[in-house]
């Protein structure tokens, strides 16, 4: 369906300027045509030349572009699940024993929270795809039709590996030394790891045919060094080239994942990647918390990106990433809120508050990422690393009318003085709580902070449903096993990076006294 429409704005941030600063129009319309932004200009001279359209928003609304989410995984977060957090390498298992939603009502949870802060466009990386190319077909039609259902662009990918999937060693070797009832559980999980990375291609260039367009880019999702051989890795990205996609790869999270490239490759895992010519501008690196000067070199020089997910970071203990050293080298950032941000949700405004506060760092004279740069990773930088560069993240003629609105009195109340410039007011005190209105393509998505394209209701019922039905006997059996696993990882990580250790304790009221 193609959008005609005009949306006022009391102000509207259309993007960052050349020299910094983020673009101001005051008390003006944006004509939307065919869900393209046509026009910007005074409401009444656009409402004089094209009386017949309908329009939206007002005087009291600031305009500012859709966010991007550059890096996330599915709906229903771990924490909501019974997996408190704990570092990265101790969290993971436990998602084993997570009770699942479905893609669609998972898909759907996830974009009511980003579409109501704000979020348009989501990069949306699935964890694994299990079973056979059929199966993985209907797996990602259903969480791409969700995004379509609920009115939200979207990025898809999939998580590949071919190694070391429960560690940071080979999976034959560590089965071999596990109890046989935890061996015998875990074992056909692994069947995924052993597909040819050359059939996941066919799936992504079959997939990528059927499903680009206006709203969709499929792109690929290398999991990560240890998990990925070198032989796959380097078919995954020139099968990207060939297809002209975005490549998201996380990489260096947390120290541990530092460590491998340089016990097994002699190098860092940046400078193994340049060796295998896998960098270029096409790939984007989640997270990077542990990269070296000398590896921001590499990657300015090559002009990748970086996904930046803060949150992720702090609430996992992974690790904070050089932020302000990869701007000094123009290594363009995106930012992901990964599984959820510190407040577990998917709130975007939250997200590039913590940004800006986490990069001011020490100092009287420091380089810091001003409000219109934190703005701009959050739009135009997600933009690229999602696959849609010069479509979305700006609001100018051509660009997608994807448009959220924020009312200016809840930004500024009780007042604010006139002096506040407005980029900083909208970063520093907008937010959800503010958000009026938002366009996708120039269709109302939200009104009243309030998705629109879905039975909001309905489906918060039936996940509530769903998740408080009685814990079956197949999933008492999984919580058992990854509980029992996780002790057995933290003892041979420990003992690997040579740290003595406290096992993390959960609270047995939360997992039924186990």
């Amino acid at each position: 369906m193609t959008v005609d429409c005009l949306i006022e704005a009391g102000a509207i941030l259309t993007g960052r300027g050349p020299v910094g600063q983020m673009a101001v129009v005051c008390n003006a319309s944006i004509r939307v045509k065919a869900g393209l932004i046509a026009q910007i200009g005074p409401t009444a001279d656009l409402v004089a030349q094209h009386p017949a359209l309908v329009r939206h928003g007002g005087p009291g609304l600031i305009a500012m572009p859709g966010l991007v989410n550059a890096h996330h995984h599915f709906g229903l977060t771990p924490l909501m699940a019974g997996v408190p957090f704990a570092p990265l390498e101790f969290w993971l298992p436990r998602f084993r024993a997570m009770r699942g939603l479905g893609p669609r009502l998972d898909t759907l949870f996830s974009a009511i929270e980003m579409l109501e802060s704000g979020t348009t466009t989501v990069h949306h990386i699935h964890s694994g795809l299990t079973g056979t190319p059929e199966s993985w077909g209907i797996t990602s039609d259903a969480t791409l039709d969700a995004y379509v259902e609920i009115g939200m662009r979207a990025g898809y990918s999939f998580m590949m590996r071919d190694r070391n999937v429960l560690s940071y060693e080979d999976d034959a070797g560590l089965l071999a030394s596990l109890p046989a009832n935890l061996r015998d559980w875990l074992a056909p999980q692994l069947a995924p790891a052993a597909v040819p990375t050359r059939d996941y291609m066919d799936f992504f260039s079959s997939l990528r045919a059927r499903r680009t367009g206006p709203s969709v880019q499929v792109n690929l999702a290398p999991a990560n060094l240890h998990w990925c051989s070198d032989t796959s890795l380097q078919m995954i990205i020139q099968t990207a080239r060939d297809h002209g996609a975005q490549v998201h790869m996380h990489l260096l999270e947390t120290e541990r994942q530092a460590q491998f490239s340089t016990r097994l490759n002699g190098c860092t895992a940046i400078a193994h990647l340049k060796a295998l010519d896998c960098l270029g501008p096409n790939l984007t690196l989640g997270h990077v918390n542990w990269a070296t000067p000398e590896d921001l070199d590499l990657l300015a020089g090559c002009g990748c990106m970086v996904c930046h997910n803060a949150s992720s970071g702090l609430r996992l203990g992974s690790g904070i990433a050089p932020v302000n050293q990869m701007r000094a080298r123009g290594i363009p950032l995106a930012l992901g809120i990964d599984q959820s941000n510190i407040a577990d949700d998917r709130d975007m405004t939250l997200e590039m508050k913590l940004v800006w506060a986490l990069h001011r760092e020490t100092g009287l004279f420091n380089a810091r990422p001003d409000a219109a740069e934190v703005i701009a990773m959050a739009t135009e930088g997600g933009a690229r690393s999602a696959g849609f560069d010069g479509q979305i993240g700006r609001l100018e003629p051509g660009f997608q009318a994807d448009i959220v609105l924020m009312r200016a009195a809840d930004i500024g109340l009780p007042m604010i003085n006139a002096r506040t410039p407005l980029t900083d007011a909208v970063l520093h005190r907008g937010g959800k709580a503010a958000i009026d209105q938002v366009f996708v393509a120039g269709q109302e998505v939200v009104r009243a902070g309030r998705v629109t394209q879905i039975d909001r209701a309905a489906v918060m019922a039936e996940i509530a449903k769903r998740l408080a039905r009685p814990e079956t006997a197949a999933e008492a059996t999984a919580w058992d096993m990854v509980n029992t696993l996780v002790p057995i990882l933290e003892d041979r990580i420990g003992q690997d990076m040579g740290h003595r250790h406290q096992p993390y304790r959960y609270n047995a009221f939360l997992h039924g006294g186990r």
